[in-house]
């Protein structure tokens, strides 16, 4: 096989023609550093290893893109990586930015616990649910949120309770709406039912 035509294509990519067919698009830098020059023979086996170089070096760059707009756990780097690479570049790259200092499960997993806690009102079954979603294993994901945790999960209950369901307790099928959402939340049923008692008592009084 002889590379007859290299040609810029898109964003930092050479699209190399090998006996006249368009064969494969390489990274460019990974390119011009193979030293291949118009009219030089090629193998399947140098080809190879320059797909697997080039996609190497355009998951590590995509994977830097996406940190630079968020955290993530290093397995949700890794998958979403993996819809545009293939999935050994892919996982290569996410444990890259773990060895890089850029993607911490641990703190990703503390960070995104207290968020959920404070701002979503979760419950910390709910919090462990969504820390796994993103890649969190599961004794990391508990060790966050227990350690987030507030101390009394029922007085939170009771917050939300007030915030959005007040209206809705004084009827059976306002109360079975309010339950279920809070269970939803991850709340347990006996800080649930203890909550809408504590809420329906004051409103009584």
């Amino acid at each position: 096989m002889m590379l007859t035509s290299a040609e810029p294509h898109g964003k930092n990519l050479v699209s190399l023609f090998i006996d006249g067919e368009k064969a494969v698009d390489l990274d460019a830098e990974i390119y011009l550093k193979s030293g291949l020059h118009l009219g030089d023979s090629l193998d399947d086996e140098q080809l190879k290893k320059l797909l697997l170089a080039s996609d190497a070096r355009r998951a590590e760059q995509k994977a830097m893109n996406l940190l630079s707009f968020r955290a993530h756990s290093e397995k949700e780097l890794a998958r979403k990586l993996g819809r545009f690479f293939p999935a050994e570049a892919a996982g290569k790259a996410a444990a890259r930015m773990v060895e890089l200092g850029l993607v911490n499960d641990e703190e990703y997993a503390k960070g995104l616990a207290r968020k959920l806690f404070s701002h979503k009102g979760f419950a910390a079954r709910r919090v462990c649910i969504e820390l796994m979603r993103r890649g969190i294993s599961r004794e990391t994901a508990e060790r966050a949120a227990e350690e987030a945790a507030p101390a009394d999960p029922g007085k939170t209950a009771k917050e939300i309770l007030k915030k959005k369901y007040l209206n809705c307790l004084n009827e059976e099928k306002g109360r079975l709406r309010a339950a279920a959402a809070l269970h939803r939340m991850g709340y347990c049923w006996d800080d649930i039912r203890s909550a809408i008692r504590e809420m329906t008592t004051d409103e009584d009084e």
